[in-house]
């Protein structure tokens, strides 16, 4: 095991509670006694997808607390499964002094959490991020949700972790398709707030892609921080916080228009590349910068344009399934220098649809 870094997240809003996330290689096998620590009496109601659990379980000390495991697939992050899995808690027992404990990538993190959010108006949980989005991402900040057939996370809430639980090591058994997925995400967050880090995930590719484990705990807790500074300065994405939103206003459209045949860390990097568009268009970018963003996507083997097969006007058509939109104006992140971004709001599709349909 490695030394544990550990990031504070400092919130003052009065319904919040701030909490840790610790990164450390091998600290699967602590979570339970460190949830014996920071939630003395409750009862653990740990939640794994199928996958995690076949090929980690065994390194859990589980003891006698309850296991539910469920089959993490995007197209099961609906109500149905939150109710399915609220009646099995049900069963089981569990109470308003019940913890759940959330094992798995994105999709189990966001159903998880929203159903600790709900069940019997709002129960603790933790989060164990197995996934490098999930790490990097998903797992900080409290944003929990499941989709609606007109939009991705249409239906969620904010309720922060109790504890997110960082464990590098998952991301060695990724298939090589899943962690290039995973670094859509880094390669956003370095864009947003470390302009080093950007350097580093240029010139150390090789050994990142190689999933070197001292580099790849360097870049995930590295992205961890700078999502929790930012969490730290606006928890409900009220302004702020946006910014975390570079690539997915045209990722989630490029998703939907794709009736989701395209994967989110794919979608991502399009979507990145469309806002590098239209930074360019609007003058905010320099062509260097912008290619430096499509070669650097590209080292990571992520597609940088959009299908030809999708129609541009349904992607355009799907912005406004976008819960991030005011009224009829369209919110973008647009992204400068390496390391730093700005928020551009328009309801002028002329530019945006040719920023979509811009070959490069």
């Amino acid at each position: 095991m490695g030394s544990v870094r550990i990031i504070k997240v400092e919130l003052s809003r009065s319904e919040s509670y701030s909490y840790e996330i610790w990164c450390e290689l091998g600290l699967r096998k602590k979570v339970r006694e460190r949830l014996k620590e920071i939630a003395p009496g409750r009862r653990l109601f740990w939640i794994f997808d199928r996958e995690v659990v076949k090929r980690w379980g065994e390194d859990f000390d589980l003891g006698p607390q309850e296991l539910i495991v469920w089959e993490a697939r995007e197209d099961r992050k609906n109500l149905a499964s939150i109710e399915k899995l609220a009646r099995e808690l049900i069963s089981l027992g569990a109470d308003r002094l019940s913890l759940l404990v959330s094992v798995g990538g994105g999709v189990t993190g966001d159903v998880v959490g929203f159903l600790a959010s709900i069940y019997m108006r709002g129960i603790p949980f933790v989060q164990v991020p197995t996934t490098l989005v999930a790490q990097v991402d998903s797992s900080i900040g409290g944003k929990t949700g499941v989709d609606l057939p007109d939009g991705k996370n249409l239906i969620g809430t904010f309720h922060q972790p109790m504890w997110v639980a960082i464990d590098p090591e998952f991301i060695t058994s990724l298939p090589q398709n899943i962690m290039a997925q995973g670094m859509a995400e880094v390669i956003k967050t370095a864009w947003i707030g470390d302009e080093g880090l950007v350097e580093m995930l240029e010139s150390q590719h090789d050994s990142i892609k190689a999933m070197e484990l001292k580099v790849i705990s360097y870049v995930v807790g590295r992205c961890a921080e700078i999502k929790a500074s930012i969490v730290m300065q606006d928890e409900r994405e009220s302004d702020i916080r946006r910014i975390l939103n570079l690539g997915h206003t045209f990722g989630h459209a490029i998703e939907r228009a794709s009736n989701y045949s395209i994967s989110h860390g794919e979608a991502v990097a399009m979507g990145c590349i469309c806002a590098a568009k239209l930074s360019f268009l609007l003058g905010k970018i320099s062509e260097e910068n912008l290619f430096r963003m499509v070669s650097l996507f590209t080292k990571y083997n992520l597609p940088v344009e959009i299908p030809p097969t999708l129609d541009t006007d349904d992607i355009i058509r799907s912005f406004y399934a976008d819960k991030k939109k005011r009224d009829k104006m369209l919110v973008f992140v647009l992204p400068l220098t390496p390391g730093k971004v700005e928020l551009y709001i328009t309801d002028d599709l002329s530019i945006v649809k040719e920023a979509v349909s811009k070959k490069l």
